[in-house]
């Protein structure tokens, strides 16, 4: 299923530069102050040329959010909101424009009809781009529930026993700047100013609500399901994800079942981290090293003493002294689930690159003064973050060898909400049931 009714909301952008372009010779003279006017701007005229290839478009109604176990697409912007809403009135009204318009921007329409005689519900500047697989994911922080020790909107009693607050871990340097939030929504797309653009209309849709607290942008390799992408260090970042493919592993590690409330029945809980990497390091290390500490090897990506990437991890696997194949320390290891009671998670990081900064500092030799603002914007959604992002993390945040290469900056936890019906708007089982 896809959003919007109608003809006007099968238009896409394309639809709509080509039929505003005769209004705006019409104004220019004096004319096209009209309905017919109005509905031009809306798309109603559009071609069915013009229309969206129905490839580019990921539906947004359903039993889930979209942009969960979607394939993921090349760029992704990621936005936390702090609330500043008095009244939970507010709040509600906000979700159902912010629903509205994720429907429509889901199809390649703008955030609201255009209409001549009104200011611009959107800013256009992604008229003429198709829909590019835009997904919108929305998620709730602690903050929503309880802020200050301040039930604001009184929904205090409806915080899930999962929504956590994330513990510091070890090595852990968050910038308060870039931590927490009370709402999140993560934009991804095949265009990174589809992606933005979409962000944007939704801030503009939450002046005097709430505001923008940290964002991240980032992209990967788009190779479809072909190919597993890389990250900066250059190795497949992914390969060990359960299939997103099947149904049965998704309701065990991601969608939230029966112990959690009913308005988080069919979500599932994200988090993200924003972890700066010292590629100005990492790039001065041999392969060697980068394979033992990775627990892979590069090329390929099979695990060390395998050949193919996907070959099962040995961790039983020695050598003719007796040492394990794969380290003790090697993030492989640390990471999967036979070190971790079995917890699993579903990735969906992507890259990132905010350039450089420079320092006098001249020493060690391998700084040369520069230093990259680059890395991975890990993104995980689960069950349960107890049971899965935190089991993980806590044990490779003390004892993995790539923490001497990664610093956490910033991040959150967010519950992300059940999926949303035609008539809807996100979290309404939540705000019903309060």
């Amino acid at each position: 299923m896809t959003g919007g009714d109608g003809e006007g909301l099968r238009a896409t952008r394309r639809g709509f530069l080509t039929t505003t372009a005769g209004l705006v010779v019409a104004v220019g003279s004096g004319f096209g102050r009209s309905a017919a006017a109005g509905m031009a701007l809306s798309g109603k005229g559009a071609p069915e040329s013009a229309r969206s290839n129905g490839t580019q478009i990921e539906p947004f109604w359903g039993k889930h959010q979209s942009g969960i176990v979607t394939p993921a697409q090349a760029h992704t912007y990621f936005t936390s909101f702090d609330l500043v809403a008095t009244k939970r009135d507010q709040v509600v009204e906000l979700f159902r424009q912010w629903t509205s318009a994720a429907a429509r921007m889901s199809e390649g329409q703008p955030a609201a009809a255009m209409d001549a005689d009104a200011p611009a519900p959107d800013s256009g500047d992604v008229l003429g781009l198709a829909a590019s697989r835009l997904t919108l994911t929305y998620g709730f922080g602690a903050g929503l529930f309880v802020k200050d020790a301040n039930d604001r909107y009184g929904l205090a009693a409806y915080r899930p026993e999962a929504l956590v607050d994330l513990p510091k871990f070890v090595g852990d340097q968050l910038v308060e700047t870039r931590t927490g939030g009370d709402l999140s929504i993560q934009a991804c797309a095949n265009d990174a100013q589809v992606a933005f653009h979409a962000v944007r209309e939704l801030a503009r849709l939450a002046y005097g609500v709430a505001q923008i607290r940290w964002v991240q942008a980032g992209f990967r390799a788009d190779f479809g399901a072909k190919e597993t992408p890389r990250n900066l260090m250059g190795f497949k970042d992914g390969t060990g994800n359960p299939s997103a493919n099947d149904p049965k592993a998704m309701d065990q590690v991601v969608w939230v079942g029966d112990e959690g409330p009913d308005w988080m029945r069919g979500g599932s809980y994200v988090v993200a981290r924003r972890s700066r990497i010292a590629l100005e390091h990492w790039d001065r290390m041999k392969v060697g090293f980068q394979e033992q500490t990775f627990g892979r090897h590069k090329l390929s990506g099979a695990p060390l003493g395998k050949k193919n990437e996907f070959d099962p991890v040995d961790l039983e696997a020695a050598d003719q002294d007796g040492n394990p194949i794969i380290p003790e320390n090697s993030h492989v290891r640390l990471a999967s689930a036979a070190s971790n009671g079995g917890a699993k998670i579903l990735r969906r990081s992507y890259s990132y690159n905010d350039g450089v900064s420079f320092t006098a500092e001249r020493w060690p030799p391998w700084r040369q003064g520069m230093e990259y603002d680059a890395g991975l914007l890990f993104v995980c959604y689960q069950r349960d973050p107890r049971t899965g992002f935190i089991q993980i993390f806590d044990k490779m945040s003390k004892f993995d060898a790539m923490n001497q290469f990664v610093t956490n900056t910033g991040g959150g936890l967010f519950a992300c909400p059940g999926g949303v019906a035609k008539g809807e708007f996100i979290g309404q089982r939540l705000f019903d049931s309060a």
